[in-house]
């Protein structure tokens, strides 16, 4: 879709159906959603009117809105996180992410439902199964600004692992104490696994290819095929930060 100059900076990001775009000035962005509309309509597509909106957001949009005597920036859902305005330690502008409290509960109620099915299960092989669940909840959300999140979610799971272990018997007398020795011995503790979009995305191209600065077999980068980072390779238990490492299940 051809669209005319925009004078100030514009920052587009699209995955699929979903799609945000930022625009430094708000002329801009009208015109840009007026086009987007109407190229939509030529193939018989609307925007979702319930999902579609221009708000203030960005390192400026705080004091804009505080001259204007409206409260704090709007936020917005994007791909699994909740985008929120706000300030580092140095009072410099921050964007937050944080889980969308719906996905994050849809994922708490899918635990509960499947720990009821694993009730008598070893304790083992439940602890294994938690294991696993946290390490691909982590392994995706486990973003800057996110920590709060990644803590909330460990604890539901170790109060759903609670009930789950006093159920299985009226003589159980499972506590905090022993829930916590469990979690300790079998639950991944929460922790930051993918780095910031500054970092992430400044490449230095040494020698001209992107590829060449991205990783090489068994590297401290990450897997050469499977692009992961290696924090989360180690998480998951690959050794030395490739998936081609993994040992064979």
């Amino acid at each position: 879709m051809a669209t005319p100059p925009c004078p100030g900076e514009r920052h587009p990001g699209a995955l699929c159906r979903d799609i945000v775009a930022g625009f430094e000035h708000q002329a801009d962005a009208e015109r840009f959603q007026a086009e987007l509309r109407d190229r939509l309509a030529q193939f018989a597509l609307i925007l979702h009117p319930d999902k579609t909106r221009l708000i203030q957001f960005g390192r400026r949009a705080a004091e804009e809105r505080e001259r204007a005597g409206l409260g704090k920036p709007e936020t917005f859902d994007f791909l699994g996180f909740t985008h929120i305005c706000g300030q580092s330690r140095r009072g410099r502008f921050l964007l937050f992410r944080r889980t969308r409290r719906d996905r994050k509960w849809a994922k708490v109620r899918e635990v509960k439902e499947e720990l009821r099915r694993r009730m008598h299960d070893p304790i083992p092989s439940q602890g294994q199964w938690l294991r696993q669940v946290m390490a691909g909840f982590f392994a995706y959300h486990a973003v800057p600004t996110n920590l709060d999140a990644l803590a909330a979610f460990r604890y539901h799971i170790m109060v759903l692992w609670m009930h789950t272990l006093t159920r299985r018997s009226q003589k159980d007398r499972t506590g905090w104490d022993r829930i916590n020795r469990l979690a300790d011995q079998w639950l991944p503790r929460p922790r930051i696994l993918h780095p910031r979009p500054n970092q992430r995305f400044a490449v230095k191209h040494q020698g001209g290819s992107r590829m060449r600065e991205c990783r090489t077999s068994c590297s401290v980068r990450g897997c050469p095929v499977m692009g992961i980072p290696t924090a989360i390779l180690e998480h998951l238990g690959a050794p030395n930060g490739c998936t081609s490492c993994m040992p064979k299940t």
